[in-house]
């Protein structure tokens, strides 16, 4: 017997709850997470300009040395850029760019070898300066530098246009975060110790939960090949034995329908994996807060995965924990 899965009657009043816990979190969060990002987002625009002499030097080497101003470059385009467009335009490596924007770490790979570093950055910085929008940095076509009241013109413009994107990652994490919050108070309250951080789900005690956990897998149709899937939390019963497969939460939030439909064959894909390299009796359930619909529901239910809605998080208790 199933937590929800296979209670589709139910569906319909827990889409409602799960839409309004959402709202109500993202009605209190949002407001002072758009404010300070805005705030931040202008600071970073002026320092990038300032880094890249106010686009006249929009060099491999600027780039090697700030890669963090890739974003904000791109906004700085007519029309701006998106990031798997300079991929195509620049004829680049995606994981090059995918590198420079990491949110949380902007870097590049020591891997890469020097020569073809230098080559991939020239082709970045071509695009740039061919379409830098010349409506926003007027100094450049009359190759002059700004004055002070340009660069605050300039640096609001490309700020409100990088606002948004920079916001959604800052929301979904946050919401993340609140989700484990309310994982980790759940089971502590139940007696259960985090585990340090990078243990091997195969090392845990009995009693114990840890976050963003990586579970091998094997590949479907490539023989010997196991990679590595990322799991938001792994809770280790305290019935179970050492070295027992632990249960596997996956914490999903969605402030719209639309994208959570896009991604459902991901959850899919990673409990095929699942049982292909652990059996059918693995554990691997959702743990969902916002818009998801009853497409997205039946999807999930039809390849047997259950889930718990956050505003039942006691719902947990029917893991065996």
């Amino acid at each position: 017997m199933g937590i929800n899965f296979d209670k589709p009657h139910l569906w319909k009043q827990d889409i409602i709850q799960s839409v309004d816990l959402y709202n109500a979190w993202f009605m209190d969060f949002a407001p002072t997470a758009f404010r300070q990002t805005r705030i931040t987002t202008a600071k970073s625009v002026a320092k990038a300009l300032k880094e890249t002499d106010y686009l006249n030097n929009v060099s491999p080497e600027v780039l090697q040395k700030y890669p963090e101003v890739l974003p904000i470059l791109r906004m700085s385009t007519c029309p701006p850029i998106a990031r798997d467009r300079l991929v195509g335009l620049a004829g680049v490596s995606k994981s090059l760019v995918q590198n420079m924007e990491n949110f949380e770490n902007p870097h590049i790979s020591p891997r890469i070898q020097k020569e073809k570093l230098i080559i991939e950055l020239q082709k970045i910085s071509d695009i740039i300066i061919k379409m830098a929008d010349p409506d926003i940095f007027t100094w450049l076509s009359e190759k002059r530098n700004p004055d002070e009241t340009e660069i605050m013109r300039s640096s609001t413009i490309v700020a409100d246009r990088l606002c948004g994107a920079v916001a959604d990652p800052i929301i979904r994490n946050a919401q993340e975060k609140r989700q484990l919050a309310a994982i980790k108070e759940l089971l502590e309250n139940k007696g259960y110790n985090l585990s340090e951080n990078r243990i091997k789900y195969d090392e845990m005690n009995p009693g114990s939960f840890s976050f963003h956990t990586n579970v091998p897998v094997n590949v479907a149709g490539e023989q010997g090949k196991i990679v590595n899937i990322p799991v938001d939390v792994a809770i280790m019963p305290f019935t179970a034995k050492y070295g027992d497969m632990p249960l596997l939460l996956e914490a999903k939030s969605a402030g719209d329908f639309a994208n959570v439909n896009k991604r459902r064959k991901e959850e899919a894909v990673k409990m095929q994996q699942l049982r292909t390299t652990y059996g059918n009796n693995v554990s691997y359930s959702l743990f969902l807060c916002g818009y998801f619909d009853s497409g997205y529901l039946g999807y999930e239910a039809a390849e047997g995965i259950d889930w718990i809605w956050e505003h039942r998080i006691k719902d947990m208790e029917q893991l065996g924990i």
